[in-house]
C-alpha cells in the first residue's frame, strides 16, 4: 500500500532512482559550467512525506534551469540525522545538497551527541516553503473538533495514539506543544516518515497526527482522514474552512519550514548560483500554485536569510524540546 502522495496526481514528475555518490571532506574549487554533471539532494525521510515531496516538486523545474539533472536520494533513519550526516560528509563541491527542515533545528537540542554542528557544518543555500502542520485524526475516532478531541483525549487518558515522522520532528513537537497547552495525555508513536505514519492512520491503527500539510492534504480532501485544525496562527487558503488550533487554544502555533543545505565549504559562487536558480523556481506561477494546493507560502530567501530562519526556529522549539522531556543519545 502506498501511504505517500501521488507523484502522478501532485508532481507530475517520476521518482528518481537514487545513486550513492562517494563521501568525503575535501575542500572544492569554484567550478567554471557548474553544474557538469547530475546534482545528488539528499532528504533525510522515506518517500511519501513532506521532505521528499517538496524536494521532488523542486528537482524537476530545478533539474531544466541547471541544465543537469537533481536526483533524489532518500536516506531516512535516526530522525533526519543519517541524511544530515551523509551531507556534512559530502564533499563541497556543490554536486550533493540537503533538504532542510524542522527536525535539523530541533535535534540541536534533542540529541546528546551529534556528530555534527548543523549551523556550523550546513551552509544555507536557499529556502523552499513555509506550511503548516495539520491536526488530523482517523475517522473512526469520534471527533470532529479540537475541543471534542480534548474531551474525548482527557476522558480517555493514555488511549489515544498521537503518530508522528519520528521522535524530534516538527510534527513530533507540534503534538507535545499541544499536550503542553491542553493538558491531554496521549500516548506517542514515532514512525520513520510520515509515509508509514499515514498507512497507520489510515488503516486506524494510530489515532491522530500532526502532519506537514504537503503530505497529507489529498487524504484529507478524500476524506480518508479527517481535519480538526491547522496549527499556524491564520488559517490555510488550501483549506479555508478549517480552523485553526488557536482557535479553541489561545496561543498555540506551529508551522513547518523548508529549505536547501549544502557542505560546509562549498564555494559562495556555487551557492550563489543555486540560490538564484531555486528562488527562480519559486517565482514560477506553476510552482507557486504546486506550492499553494499544498498549503505552503514559497520563501525566497537569500541565503543569509535562511540561515536566520534555521536559528531562530532551533531557539522557537528548543523549550518545546526540554517541556517533552524527549532526549536522544
Amino acid at each position: 500500500m502506498t501511504s505517500g502522495l501521488s507523484r502522478r496526481s501532485l508532481l507530475g514528475a517520476a521518482a528518481l532512482a537514487p545513486v550513492v555518490a562517494p563521501l568525503g571532506s575535501r575542500p572544492a574549487r569554484a567550478q567554471q559550467g557548474y553544474p557538469m554533471r547530475p546534482i545528488r539532494w539528499v532528504v533525510g525521510y522515506p518517500p511519501g512525506g513532506t521532505t521528499d515531496v517538496l524536494a521532488r516538486l523542486i528537482a524537476e523545474p530545478l533539474s531544466r534551469r541547471l541544465g543537469q539533472q537533481v536526483y533524489i536520494e532518500n536516506r531516512p533513519g535516526a530522525g533526519n540525522n543519517i541524511g544530515t550526516d551523509a551531507v556534512v560528509k559530502a564533499d563541497p563541491d556543490g554536486y550533493t545538497i540537503l533538504l532542510v527542515n524542522p527536525a535539523n533545528g530541533i535535534n540541536t537540542t534533542l540529541y546528546k551527541k551529534l556528530n555534527f554542528d548543523f549551523v556550523r557544518d550546513i551552509v544555507p543555500v536557499a529556502g523552499i516553503t513555509r506550511s503548516p502542520n495539520i491536526m488530523e485524526v482517523t475517522p473512526s475516532l469520534p471527533v470532529r473538533t479540537v475541543a471534542e478531541f480534548i474531551a474525548y483525549a482527557k476522558a480517555n487518558p493514555g488511549k489515544v495514539n498521537m503518530a508522528s515522522s519520528g521522535l524530534g520532528t516538527s510534527v513530533h513537537m507540534s503534538g507535545e506543544l499541544f499536550k503542553k497547552m491542553t493538558g491531554v495525555d496521549m500516548v506517542h508513536v514515532p514512525y520513520r516518515g510520515a509515509g508509514p505514519a499515514l498507512t497507520d492512520m489510515l488503516s486506524g491503527q494510530a489515532h491522530v497526527l500532526f502532519d506537514n500539510l504537503p503530505s497529507s492534504i489529498e487524504h484529507v480532501r478524500a476524506g480518508g482522514l479527517r481535519a480538526l485544525a491547522v496549527t499556524t496562527a491564520e488559517r490555510s487558503p488550501a483549506l479555508p474552512d478549517v480552523p485553526t488550533v488557536a482557535e479553541t487554544v489561545p496561543g498555540y502555533e506551529a508551522s513547518a519550514w523548508f529549505g536547501v543545505g549544502a557542505p560546509r565549504r562549498t564555494p559562495p559562487d556555487l551557492i550563489a548560483r543555486l540560490n538564484r536558480e531555486i528562488n527562480d523556481v519559486l517565482s514560477d506561477p506553476a510552482t507557486g500554485q504546486k506550492l499553494a494546493n499544498l498549503g505552503g507560502t514559497p520563501l525566497r530567501l537569500t541565503p543569509e536569510e535562511f540561515g536566520k530562519v534555521i536559528v531562530d526556529e532551533t531557539e522557537k522549539w528548543k523549550k518545546v524540546v526540554e517541556f517533552s522531556g524527549a532526549r536522544m543519545d
